[in-house]
């Protein structure tokens, strides 16, 4: 039977830099979907919702592949929060998390979509933040504009530095796509990373 081509429902330079480590050949197709929770959401089951929309929106464009959707929010306290978009925003979500743990759900999918079989998992991060200033935060933003980001930290970059402990699943989530379980679903459906 023919390899079926592996779609990553993306366009974030992030998950497509990662979906690069694994070294198998794949696509890009933006999902175009409204990423807002729904309410009374938990901050995982919104990660996993839009994974999976993700995933079944680029799907009608490639009937016989495997598509992989992810999907990231964070939960501190009892607030969820997703990309800021904004400046503002992306203080706002700083200043909640200074001095905070915060966890950090990345929800992965992937559809078949020769047989419809979607599996689907989640990463859980716990990220705890130091005691930074609001001039530590500005100077922040200003360098890194981290606003396509979940939280605004990126783990990746100068977002280190706001940053006193992780613990998780996979580092790799924080960034975008946990790809510790991506080998695991791609595995399962008979593609060989190795």
């Amino acid at each position: 039977m023919k390899p079926q081509p592996l779609v990553l429902a993306s366009t974030s330079i992030y998950r497509r830099e990662l979906l690069a480590r694994l070294k198998i050949p794949f696509q890009t197709a933006a999902p175009d979907i409204n990423e807002a929770p729904l309410p009374g959401e938990s901050a995982r089951q919104t990660a996993l919702r839009l994974a999976q929309e993700k995933a079944r929106a680029v799907a009608i464009h490639y009937p016989d592949a495997l598509i992989i959707g992810s999907d990231q929010h964070a939960l501190v306290g009892e607030q969820q929060l997703g990309k800021p978009l904004t400046h503002e925003k992306a203080r706002d979500q700083l200043r909640s998390m200074r001095g905070q743990s915060v966890v950090f759900y990345t929800a992965l999918a992937l559809l078949n979509t020769r047989n419809g079989e979607m599996q689907t998992d989640t990463a859980e991060n716990r990220v705890s933040f130091r005691h930074f200033t609001d001039e530590q935060i500005e100077s922040y933003l200003h360098k890194e504009q981290p606003y396509d980001c979940a939280g605004s930290a990126k783990a990746e970059g100068l977002g280190i530095a706001l940053i006193s402990r992780m613990e998780g699943d996979d580092p790799n989530a924080l960034i975008g796509l946990p790809l510790i379980l991506l080998v695991t679903l791609l595995q399962r459906q008979g593609v060989p990373v190795l």
